[in-house]
């Protein structure tokens, strides 16, 4: 056999390769258009059943998304992905912190209350200590009594702190029972001067409240991804074989799984994705993928496929393993088979600006996943650091040495070992502090719409069926960014370090 592939030329043949693209080696064609870019729409399917209003979602990793980032993309329209680094306790309690944001009607257990007979100076440290500025004063059998504030609570410390909160709350009490809407609940702040309405029950027994504050910031995001019962969405990636962790997820209320391997086309984990898809009602995104093979093997049971076989700023998978696939040809190839399947497909990793990002939609995909371009933000885990006069914040891969001590190393299917044996498919390194999650999701956004107005696209799906590409030589990737100028002032959608 050996002498027969040497005679047929096999190991020759090998280097007949076909030619693979990313993001610089091509451009979208301009062509006639009457689409004006604010106003092309950019919702789309992140999965078979979850709508997005903008198509971007964070990284699962742990310098980039927890509740923090969740919330925050959610709020403008698109998904965080909590990621794996956490025991299960933790990400229940991360899913149920985003699924509580900008709720109407802060549910009885997550209600700050204070009893008749507790002293003004105990209810006044626990509502410190709580960070909140009222609370509904309840009895034994939770029916509201009163509701005591700090402008209740204040006179009385300069008098007597032993004081009785029966002695010092308000006893006319305004309530509204479970169905009330926003704007009626609103219409009653304003008319009594109040800040929050206890929820009662029939029987007077409270079951919730409701607060100024927490209806102002609904108000504030009207363009938030929600679920059925108008709660943030959320993303959270689970190991390939994780099963008992999806359920938990799932029955915490995550909205969309994500199986989170850096190599999904092995059987085994095929095999996992598809036992956990059965046992759960969330839908189940698998990745990372970056073949038309792979695609084909996963197509007939995700929700949806995630691609990028080492793109990312601080993967290093390819120069590790020698293998990957450039982002542009490995998302062109999965949308050919994924789209005959209506199944989304969000390419992940590679993007350093919004055009790049048009270009990976018009190539196929229905939504991208950024990690570097958001690590650096207010909402990103980690703190500000200093170095040279410039502010940073610490950005991983999730195969470093750091992360797969956290417990990253089975993305990569890697075992548990000593620091020294491990096999690193990633490095650890510093972002740049951007400000605002807000900020930068609107440059990224304007971008894609911008290119949406190139291209004569009014929506995502007429982006990938209209664009076309021109192949840019390094002569033309030099012409893209600006030449031949000192620039004096930087705008906000581009760094030449970039």
């Amino acid at each position: 056999m050996a002498k027969d592939q040497h005679e047929d030329g096999f190991f020759s043949e090998k280097l007949r390769v076909p030619e693979a693209l990313t993001f610089d080696d091509v451009l979208l064609r301009p062509r006639e258009s009457r689409v004006e870019p604010d106003e092309a729409d950019v919702s789309t399917q992140v999965s078979k059943n979850v709508e997005l209003n903008i198509p971007i979602l964070s990284a699962a990793m742990d310098t980039v998304t927890e509740s923090g980032m969740a919330i925050g993309m959610a709020r403008e329209g698109g998904l965080g992905v909590l990621h794996r680094s956490m025991d299960v306790d933790e990400v229940v309690a991360e899913i149920e912190r985003v699924k509580r944001a900008d709720e109407l009607v802060i549910r009885r257990e997550n209600v700050v209350t204070a009893r008749p007979d507790q002293t003004v100076q105990e209810v006044d440290e626990m509502m410190e200590h709580e960070g909140v500025s009222g609370a509904p004063v309840v009895d034994e059998d939770d029916e509201v009594l009163g509701i005591i504030s700090g402008t209740d609570i204040r006179p009385y410390l300069e008098v007597g702190e032993k004081d009785s909160v029966e002695e010092a709350m308000t006893d006319e009490v305004i309530t509204v029972h479970e169905d009330v809407e926003a704007r009626e609940a609103l219409e009653l702040m304003y008319e009594h001067k109040i800040e929050r309405v206890p929820v009662v029950d029939d029987d007077g027994r409270l079951v919730g409240l409701v607060t100024m504050q927490g209806i102002l910031a609904r108000r504030e995001h009207e363009n938030a991804a929600r679920d059925e019962d108008s709660k943030l969405l959320v993303g959270v990636a689970v190991g390939p074989f994780e099963q008992d962790r999806a359920q938990a997820v799932d029955e915490a209320g995550a909205d969309v799984l994500f199986i989170d391997c850096a190599h999904a086309h092995n059987l085994n984990v095929i095999d996992s994705a598809r036992e956990i898809k059965e046992e759960v009602e969330a839908d189940v995104v698998v990745g990372n993928i970056g073949t038309e093979a792979a695609a084909e093997d996963v197509v007939d049971f995700a929700d949806g496929v995630k691609v990028g076989i080492g793109p990312g700023s601080i993967c290093t998978t390819r120069v590790v393993s020698g293998s990957g696939m450039p982002q542009i040809t490995a998302v062109s190839e999965v949308a050919d088979v994924a789209s005959d399947y209506d199944v989304p497909v969000i390419a992940d990793g590679g993007i350093r600006y919004s055009g790049d990002a048009a270009k990976a939609i018009a190539a196929g995909a229905d939504a991208v996943m950024l990690g570097s371009y958001f690590a650096g933000t207010d909402e990103a885990p980690g703190r500000v650091i200093t170095m040279n006069g410039k502010k940073y914040k610490q950005y991983r891969g999730m195969g470093s040495v750091g992360a797969m001590q956290s417990g990253g190393g089975e993305r990569y299917l890697k075992d548990e070992q000593e620091d020294e044996e491990f096999v690193p498919e990633g490095v650890e390194a510093a972002t740049p502090y951007k400000g605002s999650l807000a900020s930068e999701l609107h440059q990224l956004v304007g971008g894609i719409q911008s290119g949406m107005g190139y291209v004569g696209a009014e929506t995502i799906p007429e982006l990938k069926e209209r664009a076309r590409f021109v192949r840019v030589s390094q002569a033309g990737q030099t012409e893209g960014h600006p030449h031949d100028v000192m620039i004096t002032d930087e705008a906000p959608n581009y760094s030449p370090g970039e």
